[in-house]
């Protein structure tokens, strides 16, 4: 017998159209969420540097560019705030410590007098991570679903307050002081103290007491509180 061979062709198919254009619209779905997460990822924190760091023009960095010295009285022996203030913070923020400028973190050392608070207030480009190193705290924050979450710490204790929420820390104890220091993921998170900035800053007392169901005589108080403050 004789060896038998087989002719074979190329094998070709076509998409239908409908086909095809599910594919392409997938493949634009596909690159436009790439898109979208490599922006929300850029967004997340401080604008990106080209460089290693960045120098003020016209000066020259050593060590002492990149050295802040400036929390040493506030973390020396935990001392309290002064008898006039029940509240103290002392930054370490890009506006004090330029060498963080694109370095997308600071910090800050926060001073509680015997039942002083740090009152309602929101760090819209960073979330706060808060380790307690000296007395007791009781710390909470209100989510956009307008829940509170509340928790009482001890010294060695961290809470993180998520970026951009309202937030308080309290020192409950009536005799003595506590002290915190609070990280961030921006060198400069920025704070919005909340009395101030609904009471304090001009907004019309007319729309203040209507959005809060008040009388004027209690916005006028409000407003006069958030003044001397």
């Amino acid at each position: 017998t004789g060896n038998t061979s087989t002719n074979t062709r190329p094998f070709h198919y076509t998409l239908p159209l409908k086909t095809t254009l599910e594919m392409a619209a997938m493949n634009a779905l596909l690159v436009l969420t790439l898109l979208l997460a490599a922006t929300c990822y850029a967004m997340a924190g401080d604008p990106d540097i080209t460089t290693d760091f960045v120098v003020p023009d016209g000066s020259m960095a050593s060590g002492n560019f990149f050295t802040f010295t400036g929390l040493r009285s506030a973390v020396k022996g935990g001392a309290a705030p002064p008898a006039a203030a029940a509240f103290k913070v002392t930054k370490a923020s890009q506006v004090e410590f330029p060498a963080l400028d694109g370095q997308s973190v600071s910090m800050a050392v926060l001073q509680y007098a015997p039942g002083g608070t740090n009152p309602l207030h929101t760090h819209p480009r960073s979330a706060e991570l808060l380790l307690l190193v000296q007395g007791s705290l009781d710390v909470g924050f209100v989510d956009t679903a307008n829940k509170l979450f509340v928790q009482t710490l001890q010294t060695g204790d961290t809470f993180v307050f998520p970026k951009g929420l309202p937030h308080f820390q309290l020192n409950k104890d009536p005799k003595y002081p506590a002290v915190a220091i609070s990280a961030f993921g921006s060198a400069n998170a920025g704070t919005v103290p909340l009395p101030k900035a609904l009471f304090g800053s001009g907004v019309d007392e007319g729309a203040l007491a209507k959005s809060f169901k008040v009388d004027g005589y209690t916005v006028e108080k409000l407003v006069a509180a958030a003044t001397m403050g």
